[in-house]
């Protein structure tokens, strides 16, 4: 394998679902291979199983994923939403969105980081979310997807010189089976999300991953620190200029 085609590989943590798939489809579309880690592959063709809130499972599966040679692109993907009121955010849900949100990208970062640097070239893109500016019933998903911002724009000042840039992306209300689930179509609820979105829609998966294919791209190097909001207008005079 030469180090021009092992540039083309592409980690996807919570590659097996939702915007995390989307996203696998659009690197296979855009001639990447992409290698996806997450809870449930059976359907994800050369996927790597394992539960990535665990520390030692998360080595494990890295280090399998890097015995294919180095990957220098890397969508930290894979989290969780733990919805509950300030007073009843338990300890282990917060541990748990920590785990899965913040400290499981920190992780794959490091894992990779040896080939990015070999190579000299190194693409990062991390799944923030809107609810990062704030949301009610989200203290341990707010709290964990604005961390990622934080660091999001520390590895953009350390890695640049290196040719990695890291930049960060907040969905906004994205239509996947999850949110399907939790509001119905025709629910009210439903209907007002709808309507406080600028654009009358909610967003899909593959809005979320032509946002990230952007980012993965060689052609984008001199874009890092930033977080591009997909999101249909509703950061619109809530996010800082």
């Amino acid at each position: 394998m030469t180090t021009q085609d092992r540039r083309e590989r592409v980690l996807i943590t919570g590659g097996g679902a939702g915007i995390g798939a989307a996203t696998a489809e659009r690197c296979r579309a855009d001639g990447y291979e992409p290698i996806v880690i997450d809870r449930v592959v059976d359907h994800v063709p050369g996927g790597i199983q394992a539960d990535l809130s665990n520390p030692a499972e998360t080595a494990r599966a890295l280090e399998q994923a890097l015995a294919g040679g180095p990957i220098t692109r890397l969508v930290n993907n894979v989290g969780v939403v733990v919805p509950a009121e300030a007073e009843a955010q338990t300890l282990e849900q917060f541990d748990l969105a920590y785990a899965l949100n913040l400290r499981c990208s920190l992780q794959c970062m490091q894992a990779l980081l040896p080939g990015m640097k070999a190579a000299g070239f190194g693409r990062i893109v991390n799944m923030s979310s809107r609810a990062a500016l704030g949301k009610d019933l989200r203290t341990a998903y707010s709290a964990t997807k604005a961390g990622l911002i934080g660091m999001t724009r520390v590895w953009a000042l350390e890695l640049g010189e290196f040719g990695i840039t890291a930049n960060a992306i907040g969905p906004g209300p994205i239509r996947t089976e999850l949110f399907d689930r939790a509001n119905p179509p025709d629910a009210p609820r439903t209907q007002a999300i709808i309507n406080a979105v600028p654009v009358k829609r909610v967003g899909t998966p593959e809005d979320v991953a032509h946002a990230t294919a952007y980012l993965l791209d060689a052609r984008s190097g001199f874009v890092t620190g930033q977080i591009l909001y997909v999101c249909g207008g509703m950061t619109v005079g809530v996010a800082g200029v």
